[in-house]
């Protein structure tokens, strides 16, 4: 488990990192969403030991991790720009990375590079931009680590690549002792991969919830109610944490089960009402909204 206890981290005049307390549970992957600035690639860095805070305290299997060579054998980190030797091939590194990880396993990385057809003999240097991206994750992943910190990782892969990948690091978490952290400037890269999400800006934590609470208590619904008491009683009466009114169509963003809320509205004879399903950058942007934030001008 990684905990963290109101972590900074400043360069000169700048607050890169702002009083980050955060728990990650183990074998879950989870997403740390920000803009660009936000704060994510450094708190990375100081989770996997390469920085030092200034204050504030990191755990992670109830160990401190800066200089601490035993927990920093169990973390891999995928910096947004993966760094190869020169003139290097994916066996070579792999050799390298054998030498500080001796759970290394090259029998697999060889099978997974198989699979998505990479020469493990050819200099890495001649790859395109989605190809160094794939041997950075296949090379990490077979380090046999118990921590991933992958900043920006899906970012230049194609579609196809980008689900593959997702679909690897849910393999590793249900099939051995595995814990990913996905740092992303998007949330839709997140949203079908992730079990619990923070949300960083100006380094500091905006929120941070577990996706599928989020989706059980969060219905997004749209009704036309004929009589404008009816609805204007069922505002008050739900949880509504957004609302829009287009001619006669009611979207709503409530809080609540999703039977009770459609119960309450069927009361209100409604000639139309639907749940529809929230995504997860719709769900931040309510919560952030009851927050005093607005996302949509964060992520713009």
């Amino acid at each position: 488990m990684i905990k963290t206890e109101k972590l900074c981290k400043k360069f000169g005049s700048i607050q890169a990192v702002d009083r980050i307390s955060l728990t990650i549970e183990d074998n879950s992957i989870f997403g740390l969403a920000g803009t660009n600035g936000a704060g994510k690639s450094t708190f990375l860095r100081m989770l996997a030991g390469i920085l030092k805070a200034d204050s504030g305290k990191i755990a992670i299997d109830g160990k401190e991790v800066y200089e601490n060579p035993e927990i920093k054998g169990e973390i891999f980190f995928l910096p947004d720009t993966s760094y190869f030797f020169q003139n290097a091939a994916i066996e070579d590194m792999a050799d390298f990375y054998s030498v500080y990880y001796p759970r290394y396993d090259k029998k697999r990385l060889s099978k997974l590079l198989d699979k998505i057809s990479l020469d493990p003999k050819r200099k890495i240097s001649t790859f395109s931009k989605g190809m160094k991206r794939q041997a950075a994750l296949i090379l990490g992943i077979c380090a046999g680590t118990r921590y991933l910190f992958c900043d920006e990782t899906f970012d230049g892969l194609d579609p196809v690549m980008r689900q593959a990948a997702k679909s690897l690091l849910a393999y590793e978490v249900a099939n051995r002792r595995f814990t990913p952290i996905i740092a992303s400037h998007n949330l839709r890269e997140l949203e079908d991969i992730c079990d619990h999400v923070g949300l960083l800006h100006k380094g500091g934590v905006l929120l941070s919830k577990d996706v599928e609470e989020m989706k059980e208590n969060m219905q997004k619904i749209q009704c036309v109610i004929p009589d404008p008491a009816e609805e204007e009683r069922l505002l008050k009466e739900l949880e509504v944490l957004q609302h829009e009114k287009r001619l006669s169509l009611l979207t709503m963003v409530v809080r609540g089960d999703r039977e009770e809320v459609m119960k309450r509205i069927q009361e209100t004879h409604p000639l139309f009402a639907e749940a529809l399903p929230l995504t997860l950058e719709e769900i931040f942007i309510s919560e952030t909204e009851v927050a005093g934030y607005d996302i949509k001008k964060l992520f713009a």
